[in-house]
């Protein structure tokens, strides 16, 4: 049988080799002064290469000055953006992708104290709290030029070879402003009824029309249901799909589940680990039957089973995979040539979308094309390599010593590879994580590297290998040193994570690293019935865990009656009356409370396991060092400190300093294919 997400499709005039596409969206990060440029073409042109058959650039592309830019949008509303367009159209278009961008107003979705410093603007007075804006009132002149900002943003993007736009109609966006009864309380002709509440969506689309013709393809993106109370429910989302497929003015279109105007909305908006699959299709579905269009989905897309459920149960016609693409731009060209098993899986860490860059947890050639290129190319001589350790960053290590040729061995002193990962993927809602694991593992056995378990590494052993080079990926064990008194009466969060829960028991867990870590092992006590209170010194609970992560935290946390104690230390535990007690100052006012509990919890980052590095030191001809300018310049490490030396050593990953799993893969990458 034929594939489904390998069928074309035609899209107003416009064919699509097959049904997969990457969504608008910003990656942060990727503006250099401002503006678009060779990272986000490379971005962008590799997953044209890799096979998918549209990707769509300039997630809420700002159409008019007083949409600023929060989040690494492009300018759509000058002239100036048009070189970027045909430069990056010619490098999608010469692997036979096609490109299409979004455009957006953001209305109070915006922000007054950045870019242009404009006030935001809305059809009402309403306040947003994920941007905390308090809007301007559009007047009719507002509404006019916005309507023909949006024309002629349209008309830039043809002008550019950009092969049709989808404007933003969801999310909390400007248009979905006008829709939402919760955000328009107008009373003029833009208001009240739903035919009125449609009129600026009509203008808009009546404008854009007007400046680029018939057969430019135009899109929208829309609710299927927000999903929250006041908002727009399904029943009047298919309303409105309706509406406007009757205006015979657009071509597709897209439909998403959610809102925007808070992070537990944009939470629901962009699921992320721990959630099921494909679960918003349908609300595509419902769309679909009630409308001619051809109907775009995104929603937890992450693998190509569930694409193919999307198609063949007749929920969309077009399937975004945008995660599963920043995983692995390559996603179908893989299935083409047969390797859909060796596809890097999207396992819904939502790294891409939790920091100030746009970076995948485990790839970490998205976004460095120029640098770290996704194929890695064979090295001018092959060499013996030693690697220690079987976590991310040494199965990254062997992965790329061996897929440049050399001859590769790597050894690990659990009977299981994976590292720190394992632990993280004990609980369910972790339990995608493992994926992370089981794909380098895969790709170990695919390029021929010697994988020896239950092998504890010392120097003897190494040197017993006779290396050219050694890679030490030994990775860090759980730092407590943080009370002046009561050490030992402490436990780690590995602990938690390794060994069952008991329930009934009361844990503080004290948190001084502010990841993720500390936030899973609470969760999984408090999910096994143990009574949890968090601890930081920092000002909230989680303070690097952002973007649509920490809500299903929170939620959880809450659910279960943990307890939230942010800005106290923990400065000593001793023993009570059967149980421990730990004291607590305030970080402000040095005040100290006391906790009676029957644990101590504490996450603090890992000290470097470094033993066989240190006894390899003495025989390495580069003395263990790695030279970071080198490093980052992709040069090999050829310094030589000792011409009697016997192999080039090296450490990457915790086993330099307690980091996570991108950095620990990114130290073994930029390594190992300049070796």
């Amino acid at each position: 049988m034929t594939d489904p997400v390998l069928q074309p499709l035609t899209v107003g005039g416009l064919v699509l080799r097959n049904r997969i596409y990457s969504t608008g969206h910003a990656p942060a990060g990727y503006l250099e002064n401002g503006s678009p440029g060779l990272r986000y073409e490379l971005y962008h042109e590799e997953k044209a290469r890799g096979g998918l058959a549209l990707t769509i650039i300039g997630g809420s592309s700002n159409v008019a000055v007083d949409s600023a830019s929060v989040f690494d949008q492009i300018d759509a509303g000058e002239d100036a953006v048009l070189s970027f367009y045909r430069s990056i159209s010619d490098r999608v278009h010469r692997h036979g992708a096609a490109i299409m961008i979004q455009l957006t107003h953001l209305g109070r979705r915006s922000k007054w104290d950045v870019d242009n410093w404009l006030p935001a603007v809305a059809p009402s007075a309403v306040r947003e709290r994920a941007h905390r804006s308090f809007p301007k009132v559009l007047d009719r002149h507002d509404i006019d030029r916005i309507a023909r900002a949006y024309a002629l943003a349209a008309r830039r993007a043809r002008d550019g070879g950009i092969d049709g736009i989808e404007i933003s109609a969801m999310a909390g966006h400007l248009i979905d402003q006008f829709l939402s009864p919760r955000t328009n309380k107008r009373t003029d002709e833009f208001g009240g009824s739903l035919s009125n509440r449609l009129r600026f969506t009509r203008m808009v689309l009546e404008a854009v029309r007007e400046q680029v013709g018939s057969e430019f393809v135009v899109g929208m993106r829309i609710p299927g249901d927000e999903g929250v109370r006041a908002g727009l429910d399904a029943a009047t989302c298919v309303e409105i799909a309706a509406a406007l497929d009757s205006t015979g003015l657009i071509d597709f279109l897209s439909v998403i589940y959610g809102s925007g105007n808070t992070d537990r909305e944009l939470a629901e908006m962009i699921p992320v680990f721990g959630r099921p699959l494909g679960a918003r299709l349908p609300v595509a579905a419902a769309i679909r039957e009630a409308v001619e269009l051809p109907i775009f989905h995104a929603g937890r897309i992450a693998d190509l089973a569930t694409a193919r459920y999307a198609l063949t149960s007749g929920s969309a016609d077009m399937v975004g995979m945008t995660r599963a693409h920043i995983a692995d731009p390559h996603v179908v060209a893989k299935l083409l040539r047969g390797d859909e098993d060796r596809i890097r899986p999207c396992v819904g860490a939502t790294y891409c979308a939790s920091r100030a860059e746009t970076l995948c947890l485990h790839n970490t050639s998205t976004g460095r094309e120029a640098s770290l290129p996704h194929t890695i190319a064979p090295a001018a001589e092959p060499s013996r390599v030693v690697v220690v350790g079987g976590g991310p960053a040494g199965m990254e290590a062997a992965r790329v010593c061996a897929e440049r040729g050399h001859s590769v061995t790597l050894l690990e002193a659990a009977g299981q590879l994976g590292g720190q990962v394992l632990l993280a993927a004990r609980t369910d809602r972790h339990s995608e994580k493992l994926g992370i694991a089981e794909w380098l593992a895969g790709e170990l056995k695919h390029v021929g590297v010697t994988v020896r378990l239950n092998t504890f590494a010392d120097a003897e052993t190494v040197r017993g290998l006779h290396p050219d080079v050694v890679v030490v990926a030994t990775g860090g064990l759980p730092d407590t040193e943080v009370v002046d008194r009561g050490q030992e009466l402490l436990t780690s969060t590995w602990d938690v994570m390794s060994s069952a829960v008991r329930s009934g028991r009361r844990v503080l867990v004290f948190d001084d690293h502010g990841g993720e870590q500390a936030l899973t092992a609470a969760e999984r006590l408090a999910a096994g019935g143990a009574w949890v209170e968090i601890v930081s010194p920092d000002r909230m609970i989680g303070q690097d865990v952002t973007g649509t992560v920490y809500p299903d935290y929170l939620r959880r946390l809450y659910a279960c009656g943990a307890r939230l104690t942010p800005d106290h230390e923990l400065v000593a535990v001793r023993r009570g009356d059967g149980e421990l007690v730990a004291t607590l100052r305030n970080a402000y006012t040095d005040e100290s409370v006391e906790r009676c509990v029957d644990e101590v919890v504490v996450e603090h980052g890992t000290l470097p396991v470094d033993d066989v590095f240190v006894e390899l030191r003495a025989d390495s001809t580069n003395d263990g060092v790695t030279d970071p300018d080198r490093l980052l310049q992709n040069l090999p490490q050829d310094g030589v400190v000792r011409g009697d030396g016997r192999y080039r050593l090296f450490r990457i990953g915790d086993a330099v300093a307690s980091r996570n799993v991108h950095a620990a893969m990114l130290d073994a990458r930029r390594l190992c294919q300049a070796l």
